[in-house]
C-alpha cells in the first residue's frame, strides 16, 4: 500500500486526501508548508488541540468560525481574554464547545507570551534533520517520534495545555516541521530556507 490517489485532475496525492475537496485543497496548499509566524503557529496548535477525539475534517470545515471568535488567533488578543469571552465562546455554535479546550486556548496564548524566544523559535529548534527521501508508504508515517515527544515536553514545562506528543507530531506535520507527503505525491518537498512561509 503507497497511500497514494489519483484524482479526476490526474494528480496523484496522499490517499488521506482523498476523502473531500476540502481535504484535497488542505493537502495541495497548506499541509507540510514551512510556517514560522508565531501567530500563525499558535493557530495551528490550537486547532490541532481542538482536533483531539475529532476527525481533521471537522475541524477544517468550522476553521473560518474559529478565526471569527478567536479574533485571528492574535496571541495578544486572546491572552486577554476574560470569563466573559470564555462563555461567548462555549456560546459560539460555529466552533467545538469543549470548555477545557477554549480555557486551554486563552491559558496557551498567555504561555506563549511568556516563552523568552517566541514560539516560532521553540517550535523549530526540535524539528527534525529531512529525511533523504520521502517515505515510501503511508504505512511508515509514526504518529510520535522523539522530537514530538521532546517538544511536547517543553511545551508543558512553559505551561501549554493539550499538547501531547501526539499532537506535537500533527502540527509538526501541518507546518514544514516533517515532510510526511509520501513518495509519488505531486506536492514538492518544502525548503525549510529563504523567508518565513506562512500560509493562512
Amino acid at each position: 500500500m503507497t497511500g497514494l490517489s489519483v484524482g479526476a485532475d490526474g494528480l496523484a496525492r496522499c490517499g488521506w486526501s482523498a476523502g473531500s475537496a476540502d481535504y484535497r485543497r488542505y493537502h495541495d496548499q497548506e499541509w507540510g508548508r514551512p510556517v514560522r509566524d508565531d501567530d500563525a503557529l499558535y493557530e495551528r496548535l490550537t486547532l490541532e488541540a481542538f482536533q483531539s477525539g475529532l476527525s481533521w475534517l471537522t475541524i477544517l470545515r468550522k476553521r473560518e468560525a474559529f478565526r471569527a471568535a478567536f479574533d485571528g488567533f492574535r496571541i495578544e488578543k486572546v491572552a486577554g481574554y476574560g470569563p466573559a469571552d470564555v462563555e461567548r465562546l462555549l456560546a459560539d455554535a460555529g466552533i467545538v464547545r469543549n470548555r477545557a479546550k477554549i480555557e486551554a486556548a486563552v491559558s496557551n496564548a498567555r504561555a506563549v507570551l511568556d516563552l523568552p524566544t517566541g514560539l516560532s523559535e521553540l517550535l523549530w529548534r526540535h524539528a527534525p534533520a529531512p529525511r533523504s527521501a520521502r517515505l515510501a508508504s503511508v504505512d511508515q508515517v509514526p504518529a510520535v517520534t522523539a522530537e514530538s515527544t521532546a517538544l511536547a515536553r517543553e511545551l508543558k514545562r512553559h505551561g501549554l495545555r493539550f499538547v501531547g506528543p501526539t499532537t506535537a507530531y500533527a502540527l509538526m506535520q501541518a507546518t514544514g516541521m516533517v515532510d510526511d507527503h509520501v513518495a509519488g505525491c505531486h506536492v514538492p518537498p518544502p525548503t525549510r530556507s529563504g523567508g518565513p512561509v506562512v500560509v493562512r
